[in-house]
C-alpha cells in the first residue's frame, strides 16, 4: 500500500494529513519541536505506516528539523516551494482555508505531481546556518538590551547590566562574524559561490553568507521566480472571482533574510548601476519609497541567481531587458 503524507508546517504546530490507499484520509495536529516529531511517528507505527512519500513546503527554520528527522527513519521527504503549492492550490479552486485543510492539499499535490525527493543540506552548509542564525540571534538580543536602555526607565544598576550586555553580546557577534568568514573560507565551493554573490553591488560578506545559508543551492529551482517566492519577496495575491488585487509581499520564509535584504537594497538603489535608473523609473511611476525598496530586493535576488546559475561575477555592461521588467 502506498502512504502519503502532507505536512502543514506553522510556527508552533505542524498538521498532518495521512492517505492511505483507498482509505479515508486522516489527519492529526502536534507540536512543533521534538516531542511533537515523536508523537508523529508513534501515530505514524500505530497506523503501520513504515515507508512513505512524505511532502511538506519549505518553510525554513520550522520545518528544516522534521524533514530531517523523516529522512534519516528513512521515509521519502519532498521539500516543496511553497509558490507550487500555492499554484496547486488556485488550479484545484481551494477558497477555505485551514492547517488541516492545507496538509490534505500538500498530499494531493504529493500524491498527483509526485515532486522529486529532497537530500539534507551538506554539513558545510548547515554549520554555515547554524552560524548565520545565531549570529542573527545574538543581534537581536543586542537591539532589545539597547531599547531597554533608551527607554530610560531602568534603575542605574539594571542600567549597568544592560551595558555589561551589549559588551559582551557585541563581542559574541564579532566572534561569530570572524567564525562565519573562517568557515566559509576554507570551504572553496562555499567562497567562490560568496564572492561571487559579493560581486553584485550592494550585497556584502553577511548578505551573501545569508543568502547562501537560508536558500542553500540556487541552481536547484527551475526558475528565479521561485526563489523570489521562498524567501517571501513575490506579490500576495487575492482573487474573488474575476477581480484580482496584489497586497504587498507574501513574507513566507525566515523574515530574517528579507531583513538582510534590506540595506543591501537601499545600497543597490544608490549605486548599482543596473537598478539605480530603473528604481528611479519606478518612483517617477508613483510608487511609494518602501515599494521602491521591495522591487529592488526582488532585482538583488534576481541578480543573485544569475551570477551563481552562470557561474559568472555581475557584469554592469551586459543588459538583461528581463530583468528590468517591473
Amino acid at each position: 500500500m502506498t502512504h502519503i503524507v502532507g505536512i502543514d508546517i506553522a510556527k508552533d504546530t505542524f498538521d498532518v494529513c495521512l492517505v492511505s490507499g483507498a482509505n479515508q484520509p486522516e489527519v492529526a495536529s502536534f507540536a512543533n519541536g521534538k516531542t511533537g516529531m515523536k508523537q508523529l511517528q508513534q501515530w505514524l507505527k500505530k497506523r503501520a505506516v513504515k515507508t512513505a512519500h512524505v511532502c511538506l513546503e519549505a518553510t525554513g527554520v520550522y520545518g528544516d528539523l522534521l524533514a530531517e528527522t523523516l529522512y534519516e527513519r528513512g521515509f521519502t521527504v519532498s521539500v516543496v516551494n511553497p509558490a507550487r503549492i500555492n499554484a496547486y492550490a488556485a488550479s484545484r479552486m481551494q477558497r477555505n482555508k485551514t492547517d488541516a485543510l492545507d496538509a490534505a492539499l500538500i498530499a494531493d499535490y504529493c500524491r498527483t505531481q509526485q515532486p522529486p525527493a529532497w537530500t539534507p543540506p551538506a554539513s558545510e552548509l548547515k554549520e554555515l546556518r547554524a552560524l548565520v542564525r545565531h549570529l542573527d540571534d545574538l543581534k537581536d538580543e543586542r537591539q532589545r538590551a539597547r531599547n531597554r536602555l533608551e527607554a530610560q526607565t531602568v534603575s542605574q544598576a539594571v542600567a549597568r547590566q544592560l551595558k555589561q550586555q551589549v559588551t559582551f553580546l557585541e563581542q559574541q557577534i564579532a566572534e561569530t562574524e570572524a567564525l562565519i568568514r573562517n568557515h566559509v573560507n576554507q570551504h572553496p565551493d562555499l567562497k567562490r559561490q560568496r564572492d561571487l554573490l559579493k560581486s553584485i553591488p550592494g550585497i556584502g560578506h553577511l548578505t551573501a553568507c545569508q543568502l547562501l545559508a537560508e536558500v542553500g543551492d540556487m541552481q536547484r529551482f527551475d526558475h528565479v521566480g521561485e526563489v523570489v517566492a521562498f524567501i517571501g519577496l513575490n506579490p500576495r495575491q487575492h482573487q474573488s472571482g474575476k477581480k484580482q488585487t496584489t497586497h504587498g509581499i507574501s513574507r513566507m520564509g525566515r523574515a530574517s533574510l528579507r531583513a538582510a535584504l534590506y540595506l543591501p537594497a537601499v545600497v543597490a538603489k544608490q549605486h548599482n548601476p543596473r537598478l539605480k535608473d530603473w528604481a528611479q523609473q519606478l518612483s517617477a511611476r508613483g510608487l511609494t519609497g518602501k515599494q521602491v525598496i521591495v522591487a529592488v530586493m526582488r532585482k538583488l535576488v534576481h541578480l543573485a541567481y544569475g551570477v551563481l546559475k552562470h557561474q559568472q561575477p555581475f557584469d554592469p555592461h551586459y543588459l538583461d531587458k528581463r530583468l528590468l521588467i517591473a
